[in-house]
């Protein structure tokens, strides 16, 4: 049997929700124990406690990827902080035998007015290597990175894709026994996500372990043979990576998980059941691999008749930028199943993971709101830059021509004009 690199049993963190007081100086605490001696006991505001993890066992092995899976807030970044030893636990404990490099936030340890190099070097030491190692792959980060021409300039200057790059490069060369990874490639674009990847592959051929979260379920099934689903805390269930992303899926899709994740105060009037792409060719419905014509089809189950609806439908890439909106007023819905259509001539995307938020009004207020499950993961063509830091956010296809036209027809002054 392989060697176990990571041993957890139990763990658990607990963390304290409440108004946060207001600051007290020295003086406060001296007049108000004076005002009120018999009663002044500290703050007097309620609180209450949440478990963000709860009872949770971990085995993972030398040279595995052990895929973690699960809503927000499910305690994936939660369990990885503890491994981390960033967070204490509440209780239980966690064994590790190794060194443990974590990327749990893009640029960790990176300081905007310190040079593309110089912060190689510090997030380098925070990240637990000597100057001599660091050194040593120097070379081989920067050039993974793609900043070379870019390396001596301040970090401030460099576009959110140069920092991701440059973050991942560290982290991955340093060679750390065991590797916490925190969905740190959703933010970089299709072909350096497939880089990453391959990296992450052959980090675990050389005998290291990676504890990977993704919410792209694709990079799960591709990297990872076990997978453990976290729900509320807890390990939901555990095993086979590409039977967990199955059951992920299917349960993200059914009405009795949907329920749960509604925000509370919404009617039961109608639902949001489901979404698809309707494209030409197409051989999945949630996947773009054309920039146009698409269509884009959202499931609304009403239960009762709505006279009078507004319909919002909002687009968010991964990093949570919204994208595109937009709303339609004075709609009625009779009871039954309504298929609500967006047709788009064309829809220039940058490769990545995408999501949709709908929601639906009426007089009364809200009646449903929904992040409509799976992701949009768009798989296109690139039409942009070769770098990340020109490419900017649209994926425009266009046709160069370039032509001999001997001397300009027009004069200097009518092309000022």
């Amino acid at each position: 049997m392989s060697e176990t690199v990571i041993h957890a049993e139990g763990l658990g963190k607990q963390y304290r929700v409440g108004t946060r007081e207001r600051y007290l100086a020295l003086r406060d605490v001296l007049s108000n124990s004076f005002k009120r001696p018999f009663r002044w006991k500290g703050s007097s505001r309620s609180s209450e406690y949440l478990w963000a993890l709860e009872d949770v066992g971990l085995e993972v092995r030398r040279g595995e990827i052990l895929g973690l899976i699960g809503r927000n807030g499910a305690g994936k970044t939660t369990l990885l902080k503890i491994l981390s030893r960033i967070t204490r636990p509440t209780c239980g404990y966690a064994e590790i035998h190794g060194r443990v490099g974590s990327l749990l936030e893009v640029g960790t340890g990176f300081h905007p007015e310190l040079t593309g190099r110089e912060n190689v070097y510090l997030s380098g030491a925070i990240l637990g290597m000597r100057k001599s190692e660091i050194f040593l792959k120097f070379d081989e980060i920067v050039s993974f990175a793609g900043v070379e021409r870019f390396i001596d300039t301040p970090l401030k200057h460099f576009s959110t894709g140069m920092q991701m790059r440059l973050a991942f490069a560290v982290a991955a060369h340093l060679e750390p026994e065991i590797l916490l990874v925190d969905e740190v490639l959703a933010v970089g674009d299709l072909e350096f996500q497939k880089k990453c990847l391959g990296k992450m592959d052959q980090v675990t051929k050389t005998g290291r372990t990676i504890v990977f979260v993704s919410h792209q379920m694709s990079q799960i099934r591709r990297l990872c043979k076990r997978a453990h689903w976290l729900d509320d805390g807890r390990i939901h269930m555990e095993g086979n990576a590409a039977e967990m992303v199955s059951a992920y899926e299917s349960a993200m899709g059914s009405v009795e998980t949907r329920t749960r994740s509604r925000p509370t105060g919404v009617s039961s009037k109608a639902r949001f059941k489901g979404w698809e792409i309707g494209q030409v060719g197409s051989a999945t419905r949630h996947a773009l691999t054309t920039v146009g014509p698409v269509t884009v089809r959202f499931f609304l189950e009403v239960l009762e008749p709505i006279s009078r609806a507004t319909h919002g439908v909002t687009l968010y890439a991964a990093n949570g930028e919204i994208i595109w909106g937009w709303a339609a007023y004075g709609l009625a819905f009779a009871e039954g199943i309504h298929e609500l259509s967006y047709k788009f001539p064309v829809l220039p995307l940058k490769p990545g993971a995408y999501s949709w938020m709908v929601t639906l009004w009426d007089d009364q207020g809200l009646v449903d709101k929904s992040e409509v499950v799976p992701e949009m993961l768009v798989d296109t063509p690139s039409y942009q830059h070769p770098n990340d830091e020109w490419s900017g956010i649209l994926n425009l296809p266009s046709q160069f021509a370039s032509r001999h036209t001997g001397q300009l027809e027009t004069s200097q002054e009518e092309w000022t004009k």
